[in-house]
Order: C-alpha cells, then sequence, then structure tokens
C-alpha cells in the first residue's frame, strides 16, 4: 500500500505531461466548429426592415454551395471585413447570406448596408440570437460555408480576406462544387 502512495504523484505528473503536451500539439487560432458536418440548425429569421421581408431560413441554404455570414453594424471588424465580402459578390463566386446579429435597434443594419453595400443574397434578422445561438456564435464576424444539401462544412472566425479567402474558403467551395456537396 504504501509503495502505491509514492506512485500516485509521479502517475499524476505524467497524467498532466501528457494533457499540455496534447495541447501545444493543437492549432489555437482554429476554434472546432460543433456543427462541421452536421445539418444547419432549424431557424427562420425575418426579413431586414427596409431590405425585403424574405429573411432567411435553414431551408434556404439547400441547393448550392454558400456562406452564411454572421454581422452587425456595432462590429468593428465586421467593416474590415466588408469590402471582400462585396468582392465575392461582385465576381459571383459564392451566395453570402446573412444573420444580422444583435443590432440595437431594427433600422442599424439595414441603414449599415445602405451605407457600406449590400454583398448579402438574403438576410435574417436575429436581435435575440436564436439563430447565432444555434450556430454556436461567439462574435462577429463568424462565416460558415455550407454545401448544396444544408450541411455546414466549415466555421471561419474572424474578417474573411484575401488570404483566408485564396487558402481556406475558395479551395473548399471549389472542391465542394466538384463533389456535387
Amino acid at each position: 500500500m504504501k509503495r502505491f502512495l509514492y506512485i500516485l504523484p509521479l502517475a499524476g505528473f505524467l497524467l498532466i505531461g501528457v494533457y499540455l503536451a496534447i495541447g501545444l500539439g493543437l492549432d489555437p487560432q482554429k476554434l472546432p466548429s460543433m456543427l462541421e458536418g452536421k445539418p444547419v440548425p432549424a431557424f427562420d429569421l425575418p426579413g431586414l426592415e427596409g431590405r425585403d421581408e424574405k429573411g432567411l431560413k435553414n431551408t434556404d441554404l439547400q441547393g448550392d454551395v454558400s456562406l452564411v455570414n454572421v454581422f452587425g453594424s456595432w462590429c468593428v471588424a465586421c467593416r474590415v471585413e466588408h469590402p471582400f465580402l462585396m468582392t465575392i459578390k461582385e465576381n459571383g463566386w459564392v451566395p453570402i447570406h446573412a444573420i444580422d446579429w444583435r443590432e440595437p435597434d431594427r433600422q442599424a443594419g439595414p441603414a449599415w448596408l445602405r451605407r457600406h453595400g449590400d454583398p448579402y443574397t438574403l438576410a435574417g434578422d436575429d436581435p435575440r440570437s436564436i439563430a447565432a445561438i444555434s450556430f454556436g456564435v461567439t462574435g462577429a464576424p463568424e462565416t460558415f460555408v455550407v454545401d448544396k444539401k444544408g450541411i455546414v462544412r466549415y466555421k471561419h472566425v474572424g474578417p474573411i480576406t484575401k488570404e483566408v479567402w485564396n487558402g481556406t474558403l475558395e479551395p473548399l467551395i471549389a472542391h465542394l462544387r466538384e463533389q456535387g456537396g
């Protein structure tokens, strides 16, 4: 019994060492999404006031590979990302749909889009984070790549830049389209 008491601290030290070694091997820039490989959660958001009445719902995300971008007029990083979203729209690379998240008032998001340009095909208003919580959003901007079947294939946290587009999103979208997904 006494031998076991001497071995116990060593076993605890080894266990902590293994745990730390695994943690050091992970990419600190990658936030895993619990939705990757799973269907888009069910949601049905109303349209942005003054933009259109279409809104955005999960069934809209089937039939083509698309991006779902979570933004807000209050979000500084969204302002940084916005010009590249306009480039994506102008080139017709992929439809971008929006979740306008946690606006201080219903006019803020539509006014922001009128001022900076509207890259979105469909846009839904989510003032109470109903869809954002379903997607596991932790902040804005966040963008999800959704395949033709409505399956979430990737989550990007932070602004989409040319480097992110060229290195990650565009190759993934091309791959999904080649595979019919």
